[in-house]
């Protein structure tokens, strides 16, 4: 799961309602529930859609530490022209900058050249409208936004349902390719033990999340995040066996 972000606020939906609703007609997961307790997800606040992607390629394929690293010295890289919005905090480029800057500038914060093509890629459909403004993509639908914006170079389903649960704070998202959410379902529903090592046979295929997840409607961000919840628990319990 996404990393957290400091500048965050509770989701906008009733998840009070979310998890009576989701316990009344999913009893077992209304057990995973209460052994995890409140609800404490938060979505990001402050970032632009295009802000959030960038972000997000930067990330792909390394570990959180390393990633950050690499993400500063790009927007530090930037203060020269886009200033900071604060001592020692870099404003972020907009998507022009991004397409202006050299080739030399990226290498030198560490991104691949891959990022750098879908960095480069993302500011241009940004410019074209093919990522929708923050103002537009609120009144997209969840499918529409992900048809969108997987048309850039980089970025899969799995990236926009990390930014439409965490950033846009959307309730009936159902990540089925996301490992944790996998393993916490295999663990909840399935034969999988928090001390047995897990096989790729362990876990659910996707029509089988879907099916279930029937019963979560509308609410499948929440139990997704139960599910991410289910595998710190069986960390826990594997850790005192």
């Amino acid at each position: 799961m996404p990393r957290p972000t400091v500048v965050s606020r509770p989701p906008r939906y009733d998840h009070a309602r979310a998890l009576a609703e989701l316990a009344a007609a999913d009893p077992r997961l209304g057990r995973l529930i209460e052994r995890a307790g409140p609800f404490t997800l938060r979505v990001a606040g402050g970032q632009t859609p295009f802000e959030a992607l960038a972000e997000s390629i930067v990330y792909q394929q390394l570990h959180g530490k390393a990633a950050a690293t690499i993400h500063r010295r790009m927007l530090e890289s930037f203060v020269p022209v886009c200033g900071e919005v604060a001592p020692g905090v870099p404003a972020h480029p907009g998507p022009q900058h991004l397409l202006d800057c050299p080739n030399e500038q990226l290498r030198g914060a560490g991104l691949s050249h891959n990022k750098m093509l879908a960095l480069r890629d993302l500011a241009a459909k940004t410019l074209d409208g093919t990522v929708p403004t923050l103002a537009r993509i609120r009144r997209m639908s969840d499918d529409a936004i992900i048809e969108h914006l997987t048309q850039v170079r980089g970025i899969g389903r799995w990236t926009v349902e990390m930014m439409l649960i965490f950033r846009l704070g959307r309730p009936n998202v159902l990540p089925v390719a996301d490992y944790g959410v996998r393993k916490g379902f295999a663990l909840t529903f399935g034969r999988l033990k928090p001390t047995d090592k897990v096989t790729p046979a362990d876990l659910p295929a996707p029509d089988v999340m879907r099916r279930r997840a029937r019963r979560w409607q509308p609410w499948c961000s929440v139990a997704s995040w139960y599910l991410w919840r289910a595998c710190d628990l069986a960390k826990a319990d594997a850790t005192q066996a």
